[in-house]
């Protein structure tokens, strides 16, 4: 990898630096242009869609759709027989159903809108990255991948990552983009394991049958049992029911009830010993009569890490420092990142700005650190691909 200050010297890098404070609005205007556009995860073809068609209009190659919806562009390297590919990936996908108000509120530099940080604007800097190499005449050493994937949120297991990583393999660089998390490096990935625990009872009226069993009654006992669970502060470890549904009606004895069980470690071995004694407290249960339990798994995230002192992450570090970040936090989270990283690529997620109340219908954007995220961004992807 190239060092951020050598990559910095060059003349068109640093007129694109000093482009992006100009583009602020132009940014924010494309974030908003993807939020308005419904991406629930699995259905994610209409944001797909209207990013393919932005990926052909700046005259990316190679423009296209896999199977899943992800959309992929080349920009192309001038010597990419020797050296790596280097792929830079945005989710597309949101946790908000299609229904749902995407009104946008602006107050300053600040817009509310679900999604509008998590993740229109990582999308929008994957634009605005191709507009400010194509506007600079920046030629890259290496080929640079651009792709807005699926499946990221919710149940969608990293469906669209691990059919990139498939893709591109092993010999890439990845760069993971979200629009919030400014000043934040994610070269951890946190391991997750996710059931769907379900009750059937025999049930009956709530007058008439009272005394038999309730799946609904059973769920709760056993959320109760989960919640008893210790579990180590370090390494953190979670676990969180986060859906629960059943029944029938007020006055029924409910025949089934089935809930949502995330859990979550940053180490393997915690995870699988936190997975055991959930499995434990689900075969108590099986040896009861009058009630049947089933634990199924409906989503694993594998957990990776690249060493603190890994190349890439010591030029994200140092593209911070370059952009005027005086705070850089290193965490462990789940993202697209999981994939790679478990697989020993290099890898790390980076953040465009700052962002709040994510996954809630209140979510905000401050765009006051993007034209920083962005030359960030511009600097890590040009210090990988070479210039």
């Amino acid at each position: 990898m190239i060092p951020i200050e050598t990559v910095a010297q060059n003349g068109r890098v640093q007129a694109a630096l000093t482009q992006f404070p100009e583009r602020v609005a132009e940014m924010v205007a494309q974030a908003i242009a993807i939020q308005q556009i419904p991406s629930p995860t699995f259905a994610e073809a209409k944001r797909a869609a209207y990013v393919e068609q932005q990926f052909a209009e700046l005259g990316l190659f190679d423009v296209s759709q896999d199977e899943l919806h992800n959309v992929y562009g080349r920009f192309p390297g001038s010597q990419p027989q020797n050296h790596a590919p280097v792929i830079i990936s945005a989710h597309s996908d949101t946790v908000f159903p299609a229904e749902t108000d995407l009104t946008i509120r602006q107050e300053g530099n600040v817009t509310y809108g679900p999604g509008i940080g998590d993740n229109s604007m990582g999308v929008a800097g994957l634009i605005a990255l191709v507009e400010a190499l194509q506007r600079c005449e920046i030629r890259p050493l290496a080929d640079i991948w651009f792709v807005a994937n699926v499946g990221e949120e919710g149940l969608g297991d990293l469906r669209g990552m691990r059919a990139v990583v498939e893709r591109f393999g092993g010999g890439s660089i990845y760069l993971v983009v979200e629009g919030g998390l400014f000043g934040q490096i994610s070269h951890q990935a946190i391991g997750v394991s996710r059931y769907e625990v379900s009750f059937q009872t025999a049930g009956g009226h709530s007058w008439g049958n009272f005394g038999q069993r309730s799946a609904i009654h059973e769920l709760g006992k056993f959320v109760a049992a989960i919640d008893k669970i210790k579990v180590p502060a370090r390494p953190k470890t979670t676990y969180n029911v986060g859906v629960i549904e059943g029944g029938t009606s007020i006055n029924s004895i409910a025949q089934s009830a089935k809930l949502l069980l995330d859990l979550r470690s940053e180490s393997p071995g915690h995870l699988a010993a936190l997975v055991a004694e959930v499995e434990g407290r689900v075969a108590n249960w099986q040896t009861q009569t009058d009630v049947q339990i089933e634990m199924k798994q409906i989503g694993s995230r594998p957990a990776g890490q690249l060493a603190r002192h890994a190349p890439l992450v010591k030029q994200a570090v140092a593209a911070l420092g370059h952009v005027g970040c005086e705070k850089i936090n290193f965490i462990a989270s789940s993202t697209d990142a999981n994939i790679p990283l478990s697989l020993a690529y290099r890898a790390v997620c980076i953040g465009l700005t700052e962002s709040g109340n994510a996954h809630r219908l209140d979510e905000y954007m401050d765009s006051t650190q993007l034209p920083a995220g962005m030359g960030q961004l511009l600097l890590l992807t040009l210090s990988a691909a070479g210039i």
